[in-house]
């Protein structure tokens, strides 16, 4: 039996940009990024990937959490208090998606370089 790798639902969120499309909401059109992810379905996840999406997670999760404050400082000095906090969330947010991205393509990277040697 198959297993299914779960990672590959992240590709759902691509689906908010349809969203974005119907209400004329450009700022939703990132979230077609999300559509990457759609490949994952097609890899069965064993231990070593499942490490590696725990780097990734633990990575993304510290850089979510540390640029949050010094964004939430910058956003304010260039909007006001009302727009700077979700503005603030959102490159957070956009931070931790684009290091968990990174990270884990690169240790899948080292993987296959790796193990061809």
């Amino acid at each position: 039996m198959k297993r299914i790798n779960y990672l590959g639902f992240l590709s759902l969120l691509s689906l908010i940009t349809i969203l974005g499309w119907k209400s004329g909401n450009t700022g939703l059109y990132g979230f077609f990024g999300f559509f990457y992810f759609v490949r994952y379905f097609w890899i069965i996840p064993d231990e070593l990937f499942l490490l590696n999406v725990q780097k990734s997670a633990t990575v993304a999760f510290m850089l979510g959490m540390i640029s949050l404050v010094p964004s939430m400082f910058s956003c304010s000095v260039f909007y006001n208090i009302s727009a700077a906090i979700p503005m603030s969330f959102a490159l957070s947010f956009a931070v931790s998606t684009i290091a968990f991205t990174f990270v884990l393509t690169a240790l899948e990277w080292k993987e296959r370089t790796g193990a061809g040697e």
